[in-house]
């Protein structure tokens, strides 16, 4: 086995297409038909399916990427939520009513039926896998994150090798069990647009929403090297943008309140967390021999991969290639104007041609960063 590598991946919706790019690119790297280079394998919402398809494939991961590439280069809106008017209408229609409790207190409510993405993960997944790649040593960990409605707690379900132990923490925690597509749901289910899932009587939701650390389940899991795939290009120094001062005296749209809380649970919390993760192991850099092996729980190294462009702005171009009823829904929240309904739609944009957009995105992105992706995997 090599070194405690954990790729972490985090959510995203429609955004973790760009982590396929990178993925995509890090294939071509390495040689052909050799196993996952990462033995920690470390998902949340959309990356938490990312995760679970390189797990299945463990054993050759060039094998594992391409298959990865070819559900997201023909994935479907329709494959991921019901895109028809009654059902759309109906999600909507429950939603209002939960406001007056005049709806089936069992039933989660959600603006989107996400059934079509149960189907497609049935279809696609072979969980036994996971068990043999941990028993034949190609895999240390899969970790999936979700978040406890009940609770609160940011819940890590993990399926490992039998030294690894669960953790409880701040309202975090981490157990132990045997993966399947029900935790892949409940990962996924981001609050308000798809419904939360049960898993042992209790109900779940997006793991990001309440997570404060998306590389601390990494840690607890013996991780020594991170390899991170952002969904943001926020880590880039740019200027600030312009804001129209007309559109910023008027009061924000449901849209872009939705897109804004999306952005903080997906991509802030991890931004956050990478930037203390470096400024700790600098500080540990700097020590003295013999104060640094007090620190020894550290990542000695960390990767970051994000995209170089702004995924709202590429996600602005190809809104029309939305289903019309998601459109109608979007612009009755947001309002006429397109740009407004960006950063929320960025999510839902499950189109051939806006996940083959990321999808390049990521490719030309890891490959420019060919040589720090070489050294990082050497052992």
């Amino acid at each position: 086995m090599r070194h405690n590598n954990a790729l972490i991946l985090s959510g995203g919706g429609a955004r973790a297409a760009y982590q396929v790019g990178v993925l995509s690119a890090i294939g071509k790297i390495v040689p052909k038909g050799q196993p996952l280079p990462f033995s920690i394998l470390c998902g949340t919402s959309a990356g938490a399916l990312n995760a679970t398809m390189l797990a299945s494939y463990a054993g050759n991961f060039s094998k594992a990427v391409a298959t990865l590439a070819f559900v997201w280069r023909h994935l479907t809106p329709d494959q991921i939520y019901s895109v028809g008017r009654w059902p759309m209408a109906s999600s909507v229609t429950k939603t209002i009513m939960s406001l007056f409790h005049l709806h089936n207190q069992n039933t989660s409510i959600a603006l989107m039926d996400n059934a079509p993405l149960q189907a497609l993960l049935r279809n696609r997944l072979d969980f036994s896998k996971i068990n043999d790649a941990i028993e034949k040593q190609q895999l240390t960990a899969l970790a999936i994150t979700a978040m406890s409605y009940a609770t609160g707690e940011s819940t890590t379900f993990f399926q490992g090798a039998h030294h690894l132990q669960g953790w409880q923490g701040n309202r975090q925690k981490g157990t132990p069990t045997e993966l399947g597509v029900d935790h892949l749901l409940a990962s996924s289910a981001i609050p308000i647009i798809f419904p939360a899932h049960k898993i042992d009587q209790q109900f779940y939701g997006d793991g990001a929403i309440r997570q404060k650390s998306a590389i601390y389940p990494a840690l607890q899991l013996g991780a020594n090297k991170l390899f991170i795939i952002g969904v943001s290009g926020n880590r880039h120094p740019k200027a600030l943008p312009v804001v129209d001062s007309g559109a910023a005296l008027r009061a924000p749209s449901m849209a872009q309140i939705l897109g804004q809380l999306l952005n903080s649970a997906f991509i802030d919390n991890l931004e956050d967390d990478i930037h203390q993760l470096e400024i700790m192991n600098q500080l540990i850099h700097d020590l003295p021999k013999n104060k640094k092996a007090n620190h020894d729980n550290l990542p000695t190294e960390t990767l970051i991969i994000s995209p170089s462009e702004e995924l709202n702005t590429i996600a602005h171009q190809y809104l029309h290639t939305l289903p019309k009823n998601v459109r109608v829904l979007l612009k009755a929240a947001g309002g006429s104007a397109s740009d407004k309904i960006s950063s929320a739609a960025s999510y839902l944009l499950f189109t051939p041609p806006y996940c083959k957009a990321l999808m390049n995105l990521g490719y030309h992105d890891a490959m420019w960063e060919k040589d720090r992706i070489l050294a990082f995997l050497e052992d």
